[in-house]
């Protein structure tokens, strides 16, 4: 029983590995990186962000001013007060603190959850573009060089020149 099986998982991996070998493989590769820089919308996006970006960097600005300013009043005026007010104080700024690092984490979170939001259709174009030359031109395999997961490509075609001509880029 157990040389036959033996047997028929040789014979498979013989007659797969030949029909494997017989099918044509054609490569190419693009970097995916340098297609997004060229993206057309990709500017305008990054203003939007950035806009974003500069609103949430100065309301937290003004925040840590403020936080600053209790922590001032704080050492200025402790030794003056009751326990009840230096605790209440105390209490205040811890709170202050912690709304800061609220806001700048969910800032975080909803800076990036836009970034993709804006770059979602962009990144979408290029994805379809490259699906198209790929199809065109019979590719098996489309590799992104943008990612340094290409260890060796010699025989790889660049569709960089085809997916801009597909997008109307230069």
């Amino acid at each position: 029983m157990k040389k036959t099986l033996i047997a028929i998982v040789a014979c498979m991996l013989a007659f797969g590995g030949t029909a494997v070998a017989q099918k044509s493989v054609k490569l190419g590769h693009i970097n995916s990186n340098d297609l997004m820089q060229i993206m057309p919308g990709r500017d305008s996006a990054q203003t939007v962000l950035q806009a974003e970006v500069t609103e949430l960097e100065e309301t937290l600005k003004s925040m840590q001013a403020e936080a600053e300013k209790r922590y001032n009043d704080y050492v200025a005026n402790q030794a003056g007060w009751t326990e009840l007010i230096r605790q209440t104080k105390q209490r205040e700024i811890q709170d202050m603190a912690t709304r800061m690092e609220e806001f700048q984490k969910n800032a975080q979170e909803q800076l990036q959850a836009r970034e993709a939001e804006l770059l979602k259709p962009i990144i979408d174009r290029a994805k379809k573009a490259i699906e198209d030359v790929a199809k065109e031109g019979g590719y098996t395999y489309i590799l992104d060089a943008g990612t340094a997961a290409i260890l060796y490509s010699q025989d790889s075609d660049d569709i960089m020149p085809q997916v801009k001509k597909k997008l109307g880029l230069k």
